[in-house]
């Protein structure tokens, strides 16, 4: 996927990814994390998702990163904030009440900016990736994120032949090669969520499962 695709999609608001509530998931599970009021928290390929002003409403800081502009300073401008904007190269970065979106690429993210990051939320970030994204996308998560820090990752599982990604399907298996080896998986939960997903009915899905997984560092 380049990064025009998204780009675009944000352009022509087709943004059929965008939660207008909170992830149930998020809401159900966060608490298994047991990390601290005050915590960071990292939120990738965050688009303009409620689940930040969620996080922040537990006590966390939150760090998100957007590719688009569009998407960051809609999200800020939707929940009434009035950002800092600074340039720290190579990304723009607005900050708001303990809420800082870092406008750029993910793969060009490193250790410094997550300094301090004990958990982090992956809802619509490994899902909106090819396969051989996805390998480079983990190895560069687990390369930047800190020692012993969680993933509360949300993915979605369907026979791939019938629906073109994004969204991908990614299954538990899959998420256990990508991380096996730094990281320990443990499935919180897997749910059969068709019936609650016309758009996936209506672009002919049989099959659609929910799966809710807890990566811990090691």
């Amino acid at each position: 996927m380049k990064k025009d695709f998204w780009l675009e999609r944000w352009e022509k608001e087709e943004i059929g990814f965008h939660q207008d509530e909170i992830n149930p998931c998020l809401r159900e599970f966060w608490q298994k994390l047991r990390i601290g009021y005050g915590s960071l928290v990292f939120v990738p390929l965050c688009g303009k998702s409620l689940d930040m002003q969620w996080l922040r409403e537990q006590g966390h800081q939150v760090v998100g990163v957007e590719l688009s502009a569009i998407a960051a300073q809609a999200f800020f401008q939707e929940n009434e904030y009035i950002p800092q904007h600074t340039v720290r190269e190579p990304f723009d970065c607005y900050e708001v009440n303990g809420i800082r979106i870092l406008c750029g690429d993910f793969f060009d993210l490193g250790r410094e900016e997550l300094t301090g990051v004990r958990a982090v939320f992956d809802r619509a970030s490994l899902i909106a990736l090819p396969p051989e994204m996805r390998v480079r996308y983990a190895r560069h998560m687990t390369s930047i994120l800190p020692r012993a820090a969680q993933i509360l990752l949300v993915t979605i599982d369907y026979p791939q032949q019938e629906m073109s990604g994004p969204p991908f399907s990614v299954t538990v298996s899959e998420i256990e090669t990508l991380y096996g080896e730094h990281a320990d998986v443990r499935l919180l939960a897997q749910r059969d969520v068709l019936a609650q997903n016309l758009r996936f009915q209506q672009r002919g899905l049989s099959r659609l499962q929910e799966n809710t997984v807890l990566l811990t560092l090691r």
